[in-house]
């Protein structure tokens, strides 16, 4: 078991190194990646939520109850921000049906799990980044098929009731599933999360295999504009998290999280609804894949950037 404390430890670490390299190998040799089914999404994406909700406690909704305005203050601007960010970017670069459907829907999904980790590196409020992941992951059954309704019914067919669907059966059950096996088997579970970065990476890994390699054509031909729009959707996010945090007079840790957790999204899931509800779209999978890849490069950099910031307030003062 310590064994494979040390490789999930490993994992965790060089999380966005080894997604790079699998994204390299599976866009240059798609081959490699090939074997991943795209039906196997939807089934990955619920190993990770699963390992989410063993990590869940009665505590990570405490913030709710004790601190409402900075939780609904990060709700709010999670479901605003992200998809209207998506939505002008799109018409700014004049994307495809395809891809666009793909970024609206990284933009409509909640913040992921990884915004917890790069909040902890940051030095931010990792109480307030997993009360926000929490609460806006179950929010998304309703709002995201809303958000992505209102932004692109005039486009495209969405159907609201089959992502609503998805996004239960795909997200909500198996979290609460898991939720509940912590609760009730508390020490099992204790040993059990130390191998969670590992199978998260893993899945995310095989995701983003599946998507870039059956795609490798696709991407490889448009791929400066869908890596453009990508990029700056994540980096406009964190800058907007900044920004509404320090215009809030948020203290630093609140600020860090904030920016953390609107700039980085559940792009696997973005990647699942896109595969199951817009299949007739094949490059629609396709952003949500980059940004599983980028927004974890990302992180890296800005948790960089964060620790720096705070060295430089404690040698200024």
């Amino acid at each position: 078991m310590n064994f494979l404390n040390s490789i999930s430890k490993l994992f965790g670490k060089y999380m966005a190194v080894i997604v790079l390299v699998v994204t390299a190998f599976t866009l240059f040799i798609p081959q490699t990646g090939l074997w991943v089914s795209l039906s196997w999404i939807n089934y990955l994406l619920m190993i990770i939520m699963f390992g989410m909700g063993l990590t869940l406690k009665f505590y990570d909704f405490k913030l709710v109850f004790t601190r409402p305005k900075d939780v609904i203050i990060g709700c709010v601007a999670q479901f605003t921000i992200m998809p209207l960010l998506a939505f002008m970017l799109c018409k700014l670069f004049n994307l495809d049906v395809a891809l666009m459907t793909g970024v609206i829907l990284v933009g409509a999904c909640p913040g992921g799990t990884s915004s917890n980790v790069i909040t902890y590196l940051s030095k931010g409020d990792v109480a307030l980044s997993v009360s926000m992941t929490t609460i806006n992951t179950f929010l998304a059954p309703v709002l995201t098929p809303l958000i992505t309704y209102l932004l692109l019914s005039t486009t495209v067919n969405v159907d609201t009731v089959a992502m609503f669907v998805s996004i239960i059966n795909i997200v909500i059950i198996p979290i609460v599933l898991g939720f509940v096996i912590n609760k009730f088997f508390g020490k099992f579970t204790q040993k059990v999360i130390t191998v969670l970065p590992m199978v998260s990476v893993i899945g995310i890994c095989m995701i983003v295999a599946s998507v870039v390699s059956h795609n490798a054509a696709k991407i490889l031909s448009t791929g400066l504009i869908v890596f453009t729009v990508v990029i700056l959707h994540n980096v406009l996010g964190y800058v907007c998290g900044f920004g509404l945090g320090k215009m809030l007079k948020f203290n630093t840790p609140k600020t860090k999280a904030i920016s953390v957790e609107i700039g980085m999204q559940n792009s696997g899931l973005a990647t699942s609804l896109a595969n199951s509800s817009f299949s007739s779209l094949a490059m629609a999978t396709v952003p949500g894949a980059i940004f599983s890849v980028w927004h974890n490069i990302s992180g890296a950099i800005l948790a960089n950037i964060f620790n720096r910031w705070n060295e430089k307030k404690i040698d200024n003062k």
